[in-house]
């Protein structure tokens, strides 16, 4: 898919993805914004979780793109899952298909060499839609959100990750209590046990992340790069090796114009102008 650009000389590109525009992208000043339009409440049918994907794939293979930010229009960020789609399940291959699916395209997220950012509005990030959260790299929320994992309240678990990431995130105690409860908490519950990093008033969550995510745009995407690398292989691999493995990228950056610039910059007291080599 390629994106359209807009008007002459502003860097300015728009685009909708899937069948029906289930998902919006808007790139400007090296952000990319990836809004889900699947009214009423954004629920990640299969047209729309295919178009999420697609719209992903768009942006982070970008080069004009540096920090990639989701959201949602309306009412909701995401609902979660289609709630007909898993009525229509028939067998445990079915369900695993999906729930693979959902788990290959978060990890992209996850693992992405470009910060991704959920600008979490409206009433509701749930389920599916909370699981998207979780795989984003930082999360701002709206203070009237409610954030759950409420499957087993359908007889089910979640399957996109929200048993391993919640766990990481929130801790096992408070991970286990949404996850077998189902029950939802609110934006500033959220925000004391570390689910989301900030919390904004109602409307602002999409200008507040884009406040962020232009402010990162403004670093060498090569240490934007290999910062998230380390973490999350140090995540997979333990302590000792992630030590290891964070000196590993960090002597890469001494080959790197970007490094000299930051510290000649520094010196001269001045911004950098970071050139992405």
């Amino acid at each position: 898919m390629m994106l359209t650009r807009g008007k002459e000389g502003t860097g300015h590109k728009e685009a909708a993805v899937g069948e029906e525009g289930r998902v919006h992208i808007r790139v400007e000043e090296r952000v990319a914004v990836l809004t889900i339009d699947h009214p009423p409440v954004n629920t990640l049918d299969a047209r729309t979780f295919a178009a999420l994907r697609d719209a992903f794939d768009a942006a982070v293979t970008d080069e004009t793109v540096k920090v990639i930010v989701i959201t949602g229009v309306g009412q909701s960020f995401i609902a979660g899952a289609d709630v007909n789609e898993l009525h229509a399940i028939c067998s445990a291959q079915e369900a695993q298909e999906k729930a693979e699916a959902g788990q290959v395209l978060f990890h992209r997220i996850e693992r992405s060499p470009k910060p991704v950012i959920a600008a979490i509005n409206g009433r509701y990030c749930l389920g599916g839609g909370n699981e998207l959260a979780l795989a984003c790299h930082m999360r701002v929320a709206e203070e009237k959100v409610k954030f759950g994992q409420p499957e087993i309240k359908l007889g089910l678990i979640p399957g996109w990750g929200g048993t391993q990431r919640l766990t990481r995130l929130v801790g096992v105690g408070k991970a286990v209590e949404l996850i077998l409860t189902g029950d939802p908490i609110r934006a500033d519950e959220a925000h004391r046990i570390g689910l989301v990093n900030r919390v904004v008033p109602e409307g602002e969550a999409l200008q507040e992340t884009l406040r962020m995510a232009k402010h990162i745009a403004a670093h060498s995407r090569l240490a934007l790069a290999r910062a998230l690398d380390a973490v999350y292989t140090g995540l997979d691999v333990g302590l000792e090796r992630g030590l290891e493995y964070e000196v590993e990228r960090f002597s890469e950056m001494a080959d790197t114009e970007d490094m000299r610039e930051g510290l000649r910059a520094f010196m001269e007291k001045r911004r950098p102008q970071f050139k992405d080599r």
